[in-house]
């Protein structure tokens, strides 16, 4: 009878907001099975009852993804936002559980940099007052005295993908632009056609002020009581970004003394924003989270988050993640050979280390240099730290790694030391002694060992290996398969090399089954014998 071939799982997805049904179709046409269930985003509950039993989530901005939700999502391996903002997932929970969270930062700059625009529009001529006070019948044309930007001094806090939109835009009006951004090169400020500033002379110069930047430990009250003290007389800001960048407080205390000419927000720091401390104040424009509200917009993230969650889960390919470096689908299939390689020697590291791990580092040689070394470098630590921490892995790796203070490095050559094109040096530094090996991918795209403790050597990795420090001495090999042979074990491939004659050995053998303990003390009896270990890929 002909053997027969389980089929692989088809991949769940739960989407727990509105999201477009063109992203449904995305999903199905790939293969993916795709429950559009948008109350559970409102429900959290009835969300941990379901989620255990996808591989993805997308969400947009209603689902909370907290670290109980994760406890009781076991197969989950992707998150998806459909916009940029990730403040309503828990990240780091997300990563120390090896959840990959994506985001779409490109799919609404567009829409959220023109409603910046607009909110300042809006400001510099009251048309919201203007607008409610025409409609009620008075005709005050001289209540409304608006200011033209043209010539006016626009700050951009955070000249990222919308920040540098918004500041396009405003050159467009002819206004001069200047921008915050501890991460603005110069060089890109040049090409956008930017001052870069420090905060302080922002406050004091800018006529307007945008934000543009995420709420971070960093960025929360960005714009406090003492900054909108500092900032220009009559300043007029502007939020599309987040809330909680501006003291809400002091805001209103600033606009109700006239230091703050106005001011119009999309977002606050309490949403659904029923109550605020801002409503009700004449000089205030508010707007319901609308930024990405376009038509355009909820197309675009939502297709590119289904594109994204479904090449992730089919491909291996990662792309916008937040809490991961990027794998294109064009790179994954080149990179894949030398990701199991990566965890291999560290697998293989880890499992000889009994002491705790001080560091770990990583020199790309050859080809292996040109590739995408971070990913590569979280394999590798996964499979170092994996003998101890059975639930870590390249999501989650570097971040344990880091929260353990071990020292992760990394090192370039374009030469390889060898005969191969490309060469992967892992040693892990622990701390009664350094232990250090060396592989590579062959032409067949199979991954081999090439050098153990310095001694060189070509063994494939099985699942079951037997690791041997042996002097170079006649009769190791003899005595050896003598009980290997006795035990009924076979042994698949059998790896020797030497440093010289007579000088140090080592033994790499692939066996057919797990040795036991009885097998493995009498290999170790072998007179030649330094020390055996058995070794599980």
């Amino acid at each position: 009878m002909p053997a027969q071939v389980t089929p692989t799982p088809i991949k769940k997805i739960l989407i727990s907001d509105t999201l477009s049904p063109a992203a449904v179709a995305i999903f199905r046409e790939r293969g993916i099975q795709a429950d559009l269930r948008p109350e559970l985003g409102k429900d959290k509950e009835a969300l941990a009852a379901a989620i255990g039993e996808y591989d993805g989530l997308a969400v947009r901005s209603t689902t909370r993804v907290t670290a109980a939700l994760l406890e009781r999502a076991g197969r989950l391996s992707v998150i998806g936002r459909a916009g940029i903002g990730v403040d309503t997932i828990d990240v780091p929970a997300a990563t120390a559980r090896g959840v990959i969270v994506m985001n779409t930062p490109h799919g609404n700059a567009v829409t959220t940099a023109e409603h910046a625009i607009a909110l300042m529009l809006s400001l510099a001529r009251q048309i919201p007052q203007a607008d409610a006070s025409t409609q009620a019948g008075r005709w005050e044309k001289n209540r409304f005295l608006g200011i033209e930007l043209t010539a006016k001094t626009l700050g951009v806090i955070g000249c990222g993908n919308i920040g540098a939109i918004v500041a396009d835009r405003g050159i467009g009006l002819r206004m001069r632009v200047i921008a915050y951004d501890p991460f603005l090169t110069p060089e890109r400020a040049v090409a956008l056609g930017v001052e870069k500033v420090e905060l302080d002379e922002l406050l004091r110069r800018a006529d307007v002020i945008t934000l543009h930047v995420p709420l971070t430990d960093k960025t929360r009250n960005i714009l406090s009581a003492e900054a909108l003290a500092r900032a220009k007389p009559r300043v007029r800001i502007v939020n599309c970004a987040r809330g909680g960048l501006v003291d809400e407080v002091a805001l209103r205390a600033a606009l109700e003394t006239g230091h703050v000419a106005g001011a119009a927000f999309d977002v606050f720091t309490e949403e659904p924003a029923k109550d605020n401390v801002l409503f009700g104040h004449p000089n205030m424009v508010c707007t319901p989270h609308l930024g990405a509200s376009t038509t355009e917009a909820q197309e675009n993230v939502a297709l590119q988050v289904a594109e994204q969650m479904s090449d992730y889960l089919l491909h291996g390919a990662i792309r916008n993640a937040v809490n991961f470096p990027s794998i294109s689908a064009e790179e994954a299939p080149r990179l894949r050979p030398y990701v199991t390689l990566a965890e291999q020697l560290g697998s293989f590291l880890g499992q000889l280390t009994e002491a705790p791990i001080r560091g770990i580092r990583l020199v790309y040689e050859g080809e292996a240099a040109a590739l995408n070394t971070r990913a590569l470098t979280a394999a590798a630590v996964t499979g170092a730290l994996r003998p101890f921490l059975e639930g870590v892995n390249m999501v989650s790796a570097i971040e344990v790694a880091r929260a353990r203070g071990i020292q992760v490095e990394t090192a370039t050559r374009t030469t390889v030391e060898g005969p191969y094109a490309s060469r992967l040096h892992l040693t892990v530094e622990a701390e009664d002694m350094p232990r250090d090996a060396a592989g590579t991918v062959f032409g067949d795209g199979r991954p081999r060992f090439v050098e153990i403790r310095g001694i060189a050597l070509e063994a494939a990795v099985a699942p079951h290996m037997l690791y041997i420090r042996n002097a170079d001495q006649p009769g190791f090999i003899g005595r050896f398969g003598t009980l290997m042979g006795e035990a009924g074990v076979n042994v698949a491939t059998f790896h020797l090399g030497r440093d010289r004659p007579g000088g140090d050995a080592i033994c790499f053998a692939a066996i057919d089954e797990a040795v036991s303990p009885d097998l493995l003390q009498a290999i170790e009896a072998i007179p030649q014998v330094k020390r055996a270990r058995a070794v599980r890929f």
